[in-house]
């Protein structure tokens, strides 16, 4: 078990020393925010790729995957789609609006009042986001792995250990490296993922007897039926008695459809794409996102329902509170040699780091673009110069990183003491109530020209209003006497929970159409409004001239320092072949994994080569 440790240990301290690296690389804010503009597809895409996915796709996800098998392919298929849609057209678009935050644009479009509500809400709600990601991550490998010794001597539970030794990391190289950085530790994480996910899904194929025995395990154990990627409606009994009655049917599909592919289009999530160096290669960053997805999803899933079938017994004798969310880590350390265990799990981590670093960047940047100047503006105060925005980006940066540590530290202590379940169901209600009314207009927006500035607001607001209702519902709060008061058909919107394909079409419903209903009083916005609206949309159609906009690319740099640190990766794990105890197979294993890492880490760096010659 040492070895695993030292590869977790090792790993960690490889992502300190490349934000440190990558500091070389910033010289002003656009490059610490959006790697000044002259990212590659490659990198852009692979980021794009990590960050849309934490830990939960081998946690939550994977739980579900053991419960209810193939279904979970629904949700990310949504997100295949989604990139899909940034192919064809958002990605482009994103990029030539030549923007360093989400806020900023948002104030080209719906104006300043806006752009400071989004901003704050965007500030506050990410950064619990990200605590509960670490906190939720910490509890699961606190679970998998034993680290009281170490925790003890600290002073510390092994929750809280975890949280501060992986927030810490996260931190040193985001400050450190900015943007660079988080794309750069991103595309190595990926690099990783994709070829040890696939060594297991392979063995655990392997373990079962081949697919058609998989498939033969699946009707043998009688879940055929309940495997189905696409369910049949639950038993015609109260939603209360069966809250998943709808859960996986084609109406839910449909829903999750809709849900990613409108909170994917939205200006901020359009903030992934600042940095590229144009739209073309917005573009091909978007395939690569997808292809990368489409990839991934048809072997993130067989490990957990091989362990349904195999393993059922481990998998919910683990000190989870939900013991399934531990499928996936069983069946790897079932199937793989010592020293990948560890690897695993340091997946695990890189796939929660990679949207805690994205966000920790992102939020820094609203922070350092948009509620700072703000309230420059109102005490009337000079701008900052270049290098004074610079150091406030990074000590921004580090403020964050800790207040995320501390709001994680805090969960985890609620959670020992018994109190923890109310605040984070709190913030994840809050998060719920907001995350789809927020993205209605700001993806209708880049579509709808003529609405006023004060649009975005009232669809939010129309919004929020159906998913009080839900979250109130859900709890009981409304008293018998006003819900038999009330029309036959709204009586069960106020009279138990929401199933989730409801709360989707009702509040992409209502906030749609409070923004559609703005659309008449365009004829009354000021001359200022008309100007700022069509400045935005010919901004956003107007293709990027690299040279001129940004001037010289540094494509070869990029391709030679990645692909060196993605190449060492490779030969630190094929090292791990030299462990006495792997019999040839655990040989085979690592060489696999570790060999595919060193070959597109070579790969990279003849590239960056060909490329510096290319240049001169």
């Amino acid at each position: 078990m040492i070895v695993e440790y030292i590869v977790i240990a090792g790993y960690l301290a490889f992502l300190v020393l490349m934000g440190l690296v990558f500091r070389s690389f910033n010289s002003n804010v656009s490059d610490y925010f959006r790697s000044g503009c002259k990212a590659t597809w490659w990198l852009v895409g692979a980021s794009a790729f990590m960050g849309v996915f934490s830990a939960w796709t081998f946690t939550g996800a994977a739980g579900s995957a053991f419960e209810s098998g193939w279904s979970i392919l629904i949700i990310f298929l949504g997100n295949v789609v989604a990139f899909g849609v940034h192919a064809l057209m958002l990605a482009p678009w994103f990029r030539q609006l030549r923007a360093v935050t989400a806020p900023e644009v948002i104030k080209k479009r719906f104006g300043p009042g806006t752009q400071q509500v989004y901003a704050w809400l965007y500030a506050v709600l990410g950064m619990l986001q990200a605590a509960v990601w670490l906190w939720s991550l910490s509890v699961f490998i606190a679970a998998v792995f034993d680290w009281n010794t170490v925790a003890q001597s600290l002073g510390m539970t092994e929750v809280q250990f975890i949280i501060a030794v992986v927030g810490l990391v996260v931190l040193t190289y985001s400050v450190s490296g900015g943007s660079w950085a988080v794309m750069a530790t991103d595309v190595i994480q990926s690099v990783v993922l994709i070829p040890l996910t696939i060594l297991v899904a392979f063995l655990c194929i392997l373990e079962i007897g081949g697919i058609s025995n998989l498939f033969s395990g699946i009707r043998d154990a009688g879940l055929e039926d309940k495997f189905h990627i696409i369910s049949p409606p639950g038993e015609l009994q109260p939603q209360e008695d069966h809250p998943d009655f709808w859960k996986y049917t084609w109406i839910f599909a449909w829903a999750t459809l809709i849900y990613k592919v409108v909170t994917f289009s939205t200006i901020d999530v359009a903030q992934k794409y600042f940095g590229v160096k144009d739209g073309k290669e917005a573009r091909l960053a978007a395939l690569l996102a997808g292809g990368l997805m489409l990839l991934g999803m048809g072997f993130w899933f067989v490990p957990p329902i091989v362990a349904r079938l195999l393993w059922s017994d481990e998998v919910l004798a683990m000190d989870l509170s939900k013991p399934a969310e531990g499928a996936y880590a069983v069946a790897g350390m079932k199937v793989l040699p010592t020293g990948l265990v560890g690897l695993m799990i340091v997946s695990m981590l890189s796939a929660t780091m990679s949207s805690m670093d994205s966000g920790l960047n992102k939020n820094a940047a609203v922070f350092t673009r948009d509620i700072i100047p703000f309230f420059k503006r109102l005490t009337g105060t000079a701008e900052f110069s270049a290098r004074a925005s610079f150091l406030i980006a990074q000590v921004t940066s580090f403020i964050l990183g800790v207040s995320i540590i501390g709001i994680a530290l805090y969960f985890a202590k609620r959670g020992e003491s018994g109190g923890g379940k109310g605040v984070f169901e709190m913030m994840l209600d809050i998060g719920a109530m907001l995350s789809l009314p927020m993205a209605v207009p700001l993806a209708l927006g880049l579509f709808i020209k003529r609405v006023p500035a004060w649009s975005a607001f009232v669809s939010v607001a129309a919004g929020v209003v159906p998913s009080a209702i839900a979250l109130l519902a859900s709890k009981d709060v409304f008293s018998d006497q006003l819900v038999n008061a009330l029309p036959g058909f709204l009586s069960p919107l106020f009279d138990s929970s929401w199933p989730y394909h409801l709360k989707v079409f009702i509040n992409l419903g209502v906030g749609s159409l409070a923004f559609l209903a703005t659309i008449p009083f365009w004829a009354k916005v000021s001359q200022q409004t008309r100007q700022r609206t069509d400045e935005f949309f010919e901004t956003m159609h107007k293709p990027i001239d690299f040279k001129a906009e940004v001037g010289e690319a540094n494509d070869g740099a990029q391709l030679k320092v990645i692909g060196s640190f993605t190449a060492a990766v490779g030969i630190g794990i094929t090292l791990l072949v030299a462990i006495p105890s792997h019999t040839w197979a655990d040989r085979l294993s690592v060489l696999f994994v570790g060999g595919f890492v060193a070959l597109v880490g070579g790969g990279l760096v003849l590239a960056g080569k060909a490329q510096d010659r290319k240049a001169n």
